[in-house]
């Protein structure tokens, strides 16, 4: 086997490791803030800067996420584009 040809494989499968890996945690945060939606709504003695507070983390690590996954699938690009060279 073409040594290129073997980590070609490699990379593939660390690529679909991290992409199955990355959308389970997606899941896990989602269904996380799904339950703090719920908890926000039925808290009514927390206070409606306590509510901002909460909504804007999320709306931070959402962004976070976002931008890492964004990172990685540049990276990802660029070493698919050589090994297909």
């Amino acid at each position: 086997m073409d040594q290129k040809q073997m980590f070609k494989q490699m990379f593939d499968f660390n690529k679909a490791a991290f992409d199955n890996t990355f959308n389970a945690m997606v899941m896990l945060q989602e269904q996380s803030e799904r339950m703090a939606s719920t908890m926000l709504e039925q808290a009514t003695w927390l206070p409606q800067e306590g509510r901002k507070v909460i909504t804007d983390w999320v709306d931070a690590y959402k962004k976070g996420r976002e931008n890492f996954k964004k990172m990685v699938d540049e990276s990802f690009h660029k070493v698919e584009e050589y090994f297909n060279k």
